[in-house]
């Protein structure tokens, strides 16, 4: 029986990290990963072949919408190769989870593939094709999550569907209903759009990104219907049925009301739910809460006191960034160090385009703790970059404290914003206030001076072009 000072289950971006990290700092480390690729969902079926179909998608509705604007001929009919640009995804993936096997390489990582369980506390049993044990002195688990259902729908994986279908059919809906107005639906929703789908976005409360700033799900709505997305917020789902090749929900809207809707795809886009199956956590004495998350502490460690557990499967935004960083954190408390995690400033990102990005407290937030702010607001539209790439729509928005303008938080919806929210954070994270960032130089013409100009309009409105 090999052992190891550290045994990582699950090989998604916290994992695959926390065992990078631990390796880097010493230790002899195995990871364990019950599919034949390492990365998890991030890698395979989640960000990245996500991304890549959004990319695609994107340059295509630019050559069919846009191209006749900057004078680009386009000679013939532009159609979509949809077996091709799947194709194309996978190879990213491929390319990426490969580097994922070089990393392990690189710093030597033992790498098991199989389902790992806990046989005690420092004990665990790999099933895969050969059935084997390993023993670690400490084990981080990082098994992640997997897709939510509603419970009188049956996925079937062909006509009701979940993320994981969505990035590999084999033809493009007719009209794709998307029950859940998050980011995974609005995401893939708008793949399937960009290349001639009809859309409906069926979501349960009274706005579509609920947990985000109101003022960013406001201006999304109205990109999104002028899109010719139909969104219907305040309709609660009661039934999914798929007659043949037609899926039929059934759902009351805000007055009571039954009221239909009909499409040949459902995809069914409400959540992601810890991921703990197999792993047998009882026999080594991890708790999980009345969600099926794993309990943890402040330093993530569970309640076996050399379990720890990092990730979707445990409290938090379900983030591979967030994930990463919480492997990196328990990989130096295990070697002794004192790091630290401000969960206040981990960025959220919706991959929509516009995209959308925030950080730190919204309004909403603000006002319900009774915090005094100030608020600074800038368009895209009034931006040279935006109105030379025809990037018109979003804005930016800084919150700061009425007293000290320290920022708070800061919601922005427009081109690369997911880019963008960086500078926010690094400003957050060393206390900057709205001044500090006004006062700094932005390059000419970029997207990135609507944060500066936002930062002006938050200390005494003094924005320049506007």
């Amino acid at each position: 029986m090999k052992s190891y000072d550290v045994a990582v289950i699950g090989s998604g971006p916290g994992g695959y990290v926390a065992a990078i990290r631990c390796s880097q700092l010493g230790m002899k480390t195995a990871i364990i990963e019950k599919y034949n690729t390492l990365g998890g969902t991030c890698l395979n079926v989640g960000c990245i072949p996500s991304k890549a179909l959004l990319d695609s998608s994107h340059h295509y509705e630019d050559a069919v919408r846009h191209f006749d604007e900057h004078g680009i001929e386009i000679p013939g009919e532009v159609k979509v190769n949809l077996e091709k640009m799947i194709a194309r995804k996978q190879a990213v993936v491929d390319q990426t989870t490969s580097g994922i096997d070089f990393l392990m390489n690189k710093n030597k990582i033992d790498v098991y593939r199989g389902v790992g369980s806990f046989k005690d506390a420092t004990h665990i049993i790999i099933n895969g094709e050969e059935n084997e044990e390993i023993e670690a002195k400490k084990v981080i688990i990082a098994t992640g999550s997997k897709p939510s259902s509603l419970p009188f729908i049956k996925i079937d994986k062909e006509r009701i569907i979940t993320s994981t279908e969505a990035l590999k059919l084999k033809e493009i809906p007719k009209h794709l209903l998307v029950i859940g107005g998050g980011v995974i639906g609005l995401e893939l929703g708008q793949v399937y759009k960009r290349l001639g789908s009809d859309v409906t976005v069926v979501e349960y409360m009274d706005r579509i990104i609920p947990t985000m700033d109101a003022g960013l799900s406001k201006e999304l709505t109205k990109v999104l219907k002028k899109q010719k997305f139909a969104l219907n917020v305040s309709h609660k789902v009661k039934s999914v049925e798929r007659k043949g090749d037609e899926v039929v929900v059934k759902a009351d809207n805000k007055k009571g009301e039954e009221v239909e809707f009909k499409g040949d795809y459902c995809l069914v886009s409400v959540g992601r739910r810890p991921y703990t199956d197999g792993l047998n956590v009882e026999a080594a004495g991890v708790k999980l809460d009345d969600r099926g998350r794993i309990e943890v502490n402040s330093h993530l460690q569970t309640s076996a006191s050399n379990i720890y557990a990092i990730g979707d499967v445990v409290k938090g935004a379900m983030l591979a960034h967030k994930a990463s960083e919480e492997g990196v954190l328990v990989a130096e408390i295990i070697a002794g160090q004192k790091p630290h995690i401000d969960y206040n400033l981990i960025p959220g990102v919706v991959y929509t385009w516009p995209e959308v990005a925030s950080v730190g407290q919204t309004e909403e937030q603000l006002k319900e703790k009774g915090i005094a702010f100030k608020t600074g607001q800038f368009p895209m539209r009034a931006l040279g970059r935006s109105r030379a790439s025809m990037d018109l729509d979003g804005f930016i928005k800084i919150l700061a404290d009425e007293k000290t303008d320290e920022i708070l938080g800061v919601h922005m919806i427009g081109a690369r914003a997911a880019d963008l929210i960086a500078e926010a954070v690094v400003a957050m994270e060393y206390r900057a206030s709205a001044e500090d960032i006004a006062r700094m130089s932005h390059a000419h013409p970029t997207f990135a001076e609507a944060i500066k100009e936002a930062a002006l309009a938050a200390t005494e409105d003094r924005a320049l072009h506007i």
